[in-house]
């Protein structure tokens, strides 16, 4: 950042901290400088407010242009539809960058409610927060619910003060969001959202139905639809799969410094591509399947690695899986999961997938399971399917053999 001082309109870097860099204004003298009054700079609610950049968990980072308008409508929908208080404690490991956790530190300020920010994730420092704060929410994604429920000291926090907590960024599998509220009490709100959004656009309601594995209702007074994947001027009726499109304040003015993939995603009547694949029930509640993008086609058939991953997740055994699609030359592409265990668990490959079978068709059956310590995730917690070759041993097997993740 340093080496951009002095570049286009880049004169001053203000820094926070003890020891800033050689260069820089120390955030307390920049304060001393400045002048005893100032005129405000005239600005509109469709002035950009923020440039907030995509995780690039399917490709390269894009920056989002976001109105004022935009951050404000997001902050209140999280207010509304969680039905945030004065009242309300929040705990949140969620990284600053992101949209997700912007948008619930604006509704904090927005009601007055107690925010603890934690500098990063950890499963002890969520349940020490929790327990030291009386947390009544907190604000997560997949990933963390999956590490704190399979934590061994999970049962010596005492985390009865939560009455709701919020999830998003990715899916939680329905199993996980039961057991979070059989173990804590709380129910799991899931929403959906995205960085061309500025926010969550859809919320299971804190008084209303809500209903695990989806990702609930539109806010009021935005609008969503699916459509055929090949035409987005045909919608799909309720239960039939296509894309996600959406329209209302939050969409963003485009992407920064890029007009074709404005192009692709923004169209001319307002509507938005999302680039998920979803289905909706007849009392209007979506469900994410999963990115476009990430499709597996095997043998002609789509597979989802979501779907997959969320079954997977199921398994008593299993903490966290990944799905993604290998090259096959009699089917084109084969489902293989990354799977890690839970501490002190024991599996096998066939074993998982005769769990799936369960639950899906035969085409969607993974054909290879890879037990691994760890699995790429950003740092918003979505999973990287594209680093998942980073990890792979080349092998696509449905072992017999049992494996133990140590305690």
């Amino acid at each position: 950042l340093m080496g951009l001082k002095g570049k286009g309109e880049l004169t001053e870097i203000v820094a926070w901290g003890e020891k800033p860099p050689t260069g820089a204004i120390p955030f307390d003298l920049w304060l001393k400088l400045g002048a005893a009054r100032f005129d405000a700079v005239p600005r509109s609610p469709k002035d950009v407010g923020a440039i907030c950049y995509t995780s690039g968990t399917t490709g390269h980072p894009k920056g989002a242009v976001q109105q004022h308008r935009s951050i404000v409508v997001a902050a209140y929908a999280a207010a509304l539809m969680n039905t945030r208080t004065a009242a309300d404690t929040v705990v949140s490991p969620l990284p600053s960058p992101h949209v997700y956790s912007s948008c619930v530190f604006n509704a904090a300020f927005l009601v007055g409610a107690k925010m603890v920010i934690l500098p990063r994730f950890s499963e002890e420092g969520m349940f020490a927060a929790i327990q030291e704060h009386r947390a009544t929410i907190i604000d997560s994604v997949p990933t963390a619910y999956y590490y704190m429920l399979a934590h061994p000291k999970f049962e010596r926090y005492d985390l009865s003060s939560l009455t709701r907590c919020t999830v998003g960024g990715q899916t939680l599998p329905v199993a996980k969001s039961l057991e979070w509220t059989e173990r804590t009490g709380a129910p799991v709100l899931e929403l959906w959202g995205m960085t061309e959004l500025a926010g969550a656009a859809t919320f299971n309601p804190f008084y209303g139905a809500n209903k695990p594995g989806t990702i609930g209702v539109p806010i009021p007074g935005f609008s969503c639809k699916i459509v055929d994947v090949t035409d987005p001027d045909k919608e799909m009726p309720a239960g039939e799969r296509g894309e996600l499109m959406v329209k209302g304040l939050m969409v963003m003015d485009g992407y920064y410094g890029n007009e074709a993939s404005t192009r692709d995603t923004l169209r001319p009547d307002g509507w938005m591509h999302t680039g998920d694949i979803a289905t909706v029930d007849e009392d209007g509640y979506y469900t994410i399947v999963d990115r476009k993008k990430d499709m597996i086609l095997t043998a002609g058939f789509n597979v989802y690695p979501a779907e997959l991953e969320r079954i997977l997740c199921g398994h008593p055994a299993v903490a966290l899986a990944a799905v993604r699609g290998v090259p096959d030359e009699a089917k084109g592409e084969l489902a293989k999961a990354y799977v890690m265990l839970k501490p002190g668990a024991t599996s096998s490959g066939k074993e998982l997938a005769e769990h799936c079978r369960k639950h899906l068709a035969a085409y969607k059956i993974p054909r290879g399971v890879q037990f691994v310590e760890t699995v790429p995730i950003t740092s918003s917690g979505k999973i990287m399917r594209r680093l998942l070759s980073d990890i792979d041993d080349g092998r696509v097997v449905l072992d017999e053999v049992t494996v133990t993740r140590p305690g």
